[in-house]
């Protein structure tokens, strides 16, 4: 009896004991790489990994996956640094309720460097994420490989490839740069579904300044290299920007909330009730002079639910307009040419920003609407050069593979190739409206005239008064949406004020559409 009350005494020790391990191996982890690394984060205006995780998910949600996870390598004097978690924070938790998977790279511990362990973590959570289908959400923040890992931490960057790979377009996967991100570690971000950024913290290069001015001796700083501007304006590969980690946050829970969980899922619908639905504004925005430009968000804003546009990749490629935002409360995707630049031509980056986004919105179950007003494509020996036929063929090959509701509109001009590729009834859209002054012709007026009668201008008395007529005669002719209407090729041509109305009938309707393709391991999209 008495021995077996020993034994109880020091089975309540152990106990006690286990327990005080525990939480000072948990506050260890939690603290990171220390409280002078914390400062210094701090110092530099970024949140900590945890922070970050804490602003992201509902308060109390968070559910922390391979707390206690050390690295393994005891090479270059490791083992005697060892802390827990190896420099990513790893878990799951709920944004507005919807759950989520998440990681945060610590750059507090070895400044955020990938290890195999620190690897395996975002695997793991990666794997949940896929097997459970939910979102996946990377706050990045790493110099890069562990170099004392050597090829071990290369191919754990790999492993990670392999599952954005594998889970795109399964659960949407978002990217939010806080920090450094260098080397191989950028195509993770590349390959997921939304790259965010935040202004004068954070940078994205495959080879960093020094090794730059070495091989090509140029000098260059790290955010002119690879900054968050940069890459919103000219490489495309930012989507969003932030001015702190808080306002990335913010728009991280912004984007999140025009998705589904998953590409099985459909985004959640508002609640609604149809009022009066005219809107009078649209009978004005668009200028008599059809040469004089106008700003094509107000056409957007004019449709759509009262302040629910989300623009993306605002400040790249500026001659096309792409973004979410909600008709009737439910989530759609804008796809709009911009007469405010170029005048909306599509040229070979908008043509990629337009196809990406997309087939993003066909992943997932996102309506397209698509408000037309193209002159064309842009010429020039710089466009060919840079691939304007296999890149304008993406756009094209991305509308016509998309099996959403497909909506067009026909706001004003409409000419050429990119007619076609701009949603037309050809490639598959549901409904294509056109406003009564729409101009759908292979070119403008007068390019056309000029070639057509060429001769009888060039013989006429008045070459000018000669030009001028033919120009309306074959205005009169095509320059119009009712050629297209008699051949159906246009649903219906509608009044400004009437569009929010269509649209909101439309894509009621087309709630259920389904689509059979043909069966097939994956169709060659013009890389």
């Amino acid at each position: 009896m008495e021995n077996q009350q020993g034994q109880e005494r020091r089975s309540i020790v152990t106990m006690s004991k286990a327990k005080e391990i525990l939480q000072e191996k948990i506050a260890k982890a939690k603290l990171g790489g220390g409280v002078d690394r914390i400062e210094k984060q701090h110092a530099k205006g970024k949140l900590t990994a945890r922070e970050r995780v804490h602003f992201l998910l509902d308060e109390g949600s968070f559910e922390e996956m391979g707390i206690l996870v050390t690295h393994r390598t005891k090479d270059f004097g490791m083992e005697k640094q060892v802390f827990y978690g190896d420099g990513v924070i790893t878990g799951y938790g709920t944004i507005e309720g919807r759950k989520v998977c998440v990681y945060a790279q610590d750059f507090t511990v070895f400044g955020g460097a990938l290890s195999e362990t620190h690897a395996e973590k975002i695997c793991k959570v990666m794997d949940l994420a896929l097997k459970i289908g939910i979102p996946i959400i990377g706050l990045n923040d790493s110099g890069g490989a562990r170099i004392q890992e050597g090829v071990r931490s290369l191919g754990g960057y790999a492993d990670i490839f392999y599952r954005n790979v594998k889970t795109s377009g399964v659960v949407p996967q978002i990217s939010a740069i806080m920090g450094p991100c260098a080397g191989g570690a950028v195509y993770s971000p590349a390959m997921t579904d939304f790259t965010l950024m935040v202004e004068n913290s954070s940078y994205m290069f495959v080879t960093g300044p020094n090794v730059v001015k070495t091989v090509t001796n140029e000098e260059v700083t790290a955010e002119e290299l690879g900054g968050a501007m940069v890459h919103a304006t000219k490489s495309g590969v930012n989507h969003l920007t932030a001015v702190n980690d808080l306002a990335c946050i913010a728009q991280i829970k912004q984007l999140l909330s025009y998705m589904p969980q998953n590409c099985e899922d459909a985004p959640g619908l508002l609640p609604f009730e149809a009022n009066n639905e005219i809107r009078e504004i649209l009978e004005t925005i668009v200028p008599e002079n059809t040469n004089q430009p106008y700003d094509m968000r107000r056409v957007i804003n004019g449709i759509i639910d009262e302040s629910t546009f989300f623009e993306i990749h605002k400040d790249y490629a500026k001659n096309i307009v792409v973004g979410f935002a909600r008709l009737g409360g439910r989530s759609i995707g804008i796809v709009a040419n911009q007469p405010m630049f170029l005048a909306g031509v599509l040229d070979v980056d908008s043509s990629k920003k337009a196809a990406r986004f997309t087939r993003f919105c066909d992943c997932f179950n996102i309506p397209l609407l698509v408000l037309v007003d193209v002159p064309g494509f842009l010429p020039g020996t710089d466009q060919e050069w840079n691939g304007i036929i296999t890149n304008g063929a993406k756009l094209l090959y991305a509308l016509s593979e998309a099996t959403v509701p497909k909506v067009t509109v026909i706001i004003r001009k409409a000419y050429g190739g990119a007619y076609d590729v701009m949603n037309s009834k050809h490639i598959g859209a549901d409904f294509n409206f056109a406003w009564p002054r729409a101009e759908i012709a292979v070119m403008g007026a007068k390019g056309a005239s000029e070639i057509i009668f060429r001769k009888e201008i060039g013989s006429a008395d008045d070459p000018k008064a000669k030009l001028a007529e033919k120009e309306q005669e074959y205005a009169d002719m095509f320059a119009n949406p009712y050629s297209a209407a008699e051949r159906g090729f246009i649903d219906e041509v509608i009044e400004p004020k009437q569009t929010r109305r269509k649209l909101l009938k439309a894509f009621a309707l087309l709630e259920n559409k389904v689509v059979n393709l043909p069966k097939k391991k994956h169709g060659n999209i013009p890389l």
